[in-house]
């Protein structure tokens, strides 16, 4: 399991600039003008994770496969968007389908590119995204509601959970803020869940500065990062533009052009970390002389569950799982190492695993 992440702001604020470098390619046209992007761009990268070069050495593996997430650039945003402003209908209709947005905020000053609204603010344009998702599941509130108060009147229980629950949301999105600063009680969490509403979506900003205000930003980005505090979001600085460069070095130019910038990890491998957070998304592997490979779940899923990302007959069958902490594999040399020194443990079903577990399951069908 990996998720699908959203990229979106206003046009020509870095989206397709970072899309290519975190594709290393040019499937999206970074073009100076606005609606440049029209379908959305997709692309598959892994998750940087230095735990894999460990466990392929100990484990003498013939290949690696880790975990990936996958990048959707949609078309920027425009104020209007939610009474279909700029294809505005179809943009949003793009967003409903990821599981978290990467909320892109121009940070950076340059007359070369043209800015929609005419200067960089990055307040104002974080409130027109938030107005125009804010007014499209607005809309989408007040229809349920609606409907959900006629049938309610005809002494439906379900129907007046609704109306109670969209009758709180609605004055938030009124207000143009997002529908999940409502506590919702998660047994009732359907409710809204149903609806699919954008506002719903974790949101992580990426805060996209010049080079000169590498690692730490500037005063463009302490505006996101006051904004993001408010609504609890995590933030994320990198240079689009920089970003680019490190995509076409090799390891070594690489780390060596990051060094010179002060950086010791890619915007893009904070970009990622920051979504896995977002979504409270764990890593656990399976190691062996053919493959180690990263797994992807969620945080407080059990055992059977994490065997069922592998194949869904593991989760049915499941009996045990032969677990072994990552420090305690590399500790002791790999597997063999582990078991002969009694870290090698048996779970059962109701195991939660732990990030970094290194597991083989049993399993019967």
């Amino acid at each position: 399991m990996g998720f699908k992440c959203g990229i979106v702001g206003l046009p020509n604020v870095g989206k397709s600039t970072l899309f290519n470098a975190i594709t290393a390619s040019e499937q999206a046209a970074a073009a100076n003008y606005p609606f440049c992007t029209i379908e959305p761009n997709t692309g598959t990268v892994p998750v940087p994770d230095r735990r894999l070069d460990k466990l392929v050495e100990l484990a003498k593996s013939q290949r690696v496969l880790p975990a990936t997430i996958q990048f959707e650039d949609i078309a920027g945003l425009v104020e209007g968007a939610s009474k279909n402003e700029g294809l505005g209908n179809k943009f949003l209709a793009h967003i409903r389908d990821v599981d978290a947005i990467a909320h892109v905020v121009r940070c950076f000053e340059d007359e070369n590119v043209l800015h929609v609204s005419g200067s960089v603010d990055p307040e104002r344009d974080i409130r027109v995204i938030q107005t125009e998702l804010a007014l499209k599941d607005l809309e989408t509130v007040t229809r349920r509601l609606e409907k959900a108060e006629k049938l309610a009147r005809g002494g439906d229980k379900e129907e007046k959970l609704r109306v109670e629950i969209l009758g709180a949301v609605k004055p938030i999105l009124d207000e143009a803020r997002p529908a999940r600063l409502y506590n919702v009680d998660p047994q009732h969490a359907y409710v809204l869940n149903e609806l699919g509403l954008l506002t719903r979506k974790p949101v992580l900003y990426v805060a996209n500065v010049g080079e000169a205000d590498l690692p730490d930003g500037n005063a463009h980005s302490e505006t996101v990062k006051r904004l993001a505090a408010e609504e609890g979001a995590e933030v994320a600085i990198i240079s689009s533009k920089i970003e680019g460069e490190i995509a076409r070095l090799g390891p070594e130019e690489r780390r060596e052009f990051m060094e010179g910038l002060g950086l010791t990890d890619s915007g893009l491998d904070r970009l990622i970390h920051a979504g896995y957070k977002l979504l409270g998304l764990r890593t656990y592997f399976t190691a062996g002389p053919k493959e180690v490979r990263a797994w992807t779940i969620r945080a407080g899923d059990t055992a059977p569950v994490a065997a069922g990302v592998i194949h869904s007959d593991f989760e049915k069958g499941f009996i045990r799982a032969e677990t072994i902490a990552y420090e305690d594999y590399v500790a002791n040399g790999g597997e063999h190492g582990a078991k002969e020194a009694g870290k090698m443990r048996t779970e059962g079903k109701e195991y939660v695993v732990a990030d970094g577990d290194v597991m083989h399951f049993r399993f019967s069908v």
